[in-house]
């Protein structure tokens, strides 16, 4: 017997997880390039503003299933479609995605089996990719298929636990999973598992998504040069109704300080990444709105579990005695961040800083090193990543503490390319990383990061009891039960610190006084529908 889990109609305006789509798309001519663009559905004249945007890097592909970088993910975001996405809820003034409400997209309506092992969605009718091609199950089921056979998003097809996606028929799409699993419909509404024109794809060649798109979203792709910029026009006869933007354009401006400049002379209209340290004058420019979000983004110092003197929990609870917390907080930071006190982010269902005792205070780190045999202290190799200057004020901070208690470390720097190549090789002794989990549950997080076969769990830290409770929390359909399971993880893990927490970023994005419909999303990924403009 089934049960009923949405069976309302789609709602017109619902805020959208949607992607990108390339200029090769004849059937769907791109607009005109300039200050403004026409809409045409209506067979009136209406121009329509248009939104220039500061992006930090170009992005690496145009492939929802091997996206995995901020970039890159805008691009798939603006001009693709998935079965679901998240409601928006209001807090204290900002709109947030609320990701424990899960809202129909190209699904209008989906049932859950009684074991909660098999979804079946019923797909809106009507909805055409921008090739003009149907949007039908096959599709889905193609889509599904690709991101279980791809590099990047492997990991999440196994994670949502699917089994099987098959196409009944043209509307209908049954999803068979290997055991419950109450992440699913929260995973499946990531850019990731973007709805793919099939037909539009099949016969071209094998990474011809790569830079090429065929999406049913709401912008097409006209340009993109990850040198320099992206430039989307308006999808006119998108099936939830025309953006009220004609065309946006993203601007690659590696530097921080030129994407500041940038927003402060009006010469853009949004600028993400915004760094601490020049908040407080924008915010003192009355044209400007600085949105800063607390997010799921966390910083932390990592210590390999499995080389020596990192091995000893006693030495690694030392270190995180010898944080200096406050310094970090204020002087790096400017106050756009918290202190972490968890595995995961405060801001996760299911947090609890249970375990959690560490503050600065080097008497009691220099005593845990007596007892773990480490009296005089020792030396080790710490990596530093290139690109973040907040990490390397961390590092520079944090080894003047550890020199306190007789710790030397030495710090060796590598382009950012090369670290991460590194880090995946598993045996750096230390390194400071950062994580955002898109889907706000601990069960992704620690799945990725501190679960002993996570694909992201580069520090080898291993620990039975916390495998075990995860994997019952996985399979508990009961929420109040599965938080407990992962409360009773977090509290293992905060007692044996297999990091030392740092703090938890604040998302800050700038943008001119006259945007509006901006919504702050886990993925960090900004939505340029339903984005309007005031001209």
């Amino acid at each position: 017997m089934k049960k009923v889990k949405w069976l309302s109609p789609l709602i017109a305006f619902s805020v959208l997880l949607s992607g990108c789509v390339n200029s090769a798309n004849p059937q769907t001519p791109a607009a005109s390039s300039g200050t403004s663009a026409t809409a045409e559905t209506t067979g009136e004249s209406a121009v329509k503003p248009n939104l220039t945007v500061a992006y930090s890097e170009g992005g690496t592909t145009l492939d929802p299933a091997e996206a995995n970088d901020l970039t890159s993910d805008t691009l798939v975001l603006a001009t693709y479609d998935q079965l679901v996405t998240y409601g928006i809820k209001n807090v204290d003034g900002a709109d947030i995605a609320n990701t424990e409400d899960i809202q129909p997209m190209l699904a209008e309506s989906w049932e859950v089996s009684a074991d909660n092992t098999v979804y079946t969605f019923k797909l809106k009718s009507g909805v055409k990719f921008q090739s003009g091609n149907p949007v039908d199950a096959e599709a889905v089921a193609y889509s599904f298929d690709r991101v279980g056979k791809s590099s990047s998003g492997s990991f999440l097809y196994g994670m949502a636990a699917i089994k099987s996606v098959t196409a009944k028929d043209e509307s209908t799409v049954e999803v068979v999973l290997n055991n419950p699993n109450h992440m699913f419909l929260q995973i499946i509404a990531m850019y990731t598992f973007s709805i793919v024109d099939q037909k539009a794809v099949e016969g071209q060649n094998a990474d011809y998504l790569k830079t090429n798109a065929a999406g049913s979203g709401p912008f097409k792709l006209e340009k993109w040069d990850p040198a320099s910029e992206a430039v989307f026009t308006a999808n006119e006869t998108y099936w939830q109704g025309a953006p009220k933007l004609g065309k946006v354009t993203l601007k690659f401006t590696k530097e921080a300080s030129n994407r500041v400049l940038l927003l402060s002379k009006g010469d853009v209209d949004m600028s993400i990444e915004i760094p601490p340290k020049d908040v407080n004058s924008l915010q003192g420019n009355n044209e400007l709105n600085i949105q800063s979000n607390a997010s799921n983004r966390i910083l932390f110092f990592a210590m390999n579990n499995k080389v020596k003197p990192f091995d000893n929990v006693k030495v690694r609870q030392a270190v995180s005695y010898a944080i200096p917390y406050d310094e970090l907080l204020s002087g790096v930071m400017y106050g756009q961040a918290k202190q972490m006190k968890s595995s995961v982010a405060s801001n996760t269902p299911g947090f609890t800083d249970a375990g959690y005792v560490y503050e600065y205070n080097l008497d009691k780190a220099k005593a845990l090193l007596k007892e773990a045999g480490y009296e005089n202290g020792f030396t080790f190799d710490f990596t530093l990543g290139s690109g973040f200057d907040d990490w390397e004020d961390d590092a520079v901070l944090i080894q003047a503490e550890l020199a306190k208690i007789g710790v030397t470390m030495n710090i060796n720097k590598l382009a950012r390319a090369q670290f991460l190549e590194k880090q995946k090789e598993n045996n750096l002794t230390s390194y400071i990383s950062k994580w955002t989990s898109f889907v706000n549950d601990p069960g992704y997080h620690l799945g990725f990061l501190l679960y002993g076969k996570g694909s992201s769990n580069y520090i080898n830290y291993q620990n039975a009891e916390v495998d075990k409770l995860w994997e019952q929390a996985n399979n508990e359909t009961d929420q109040q039960k599965r938080s407990e399971l992962y409360k009773k993880a977090q509290e293992i893990i905060n007692t044996e610190a297999p990091w030392a927490y740092l703090y938890e970023y604040n998302r800050i994005v700038g943008m001119n006084k006259n945007i509006s419909g901006y919504a702050f999303y886990p993925d960090e990924v900004i939505r340029f529908y339903p984005l309007s403009k005031q001209e």
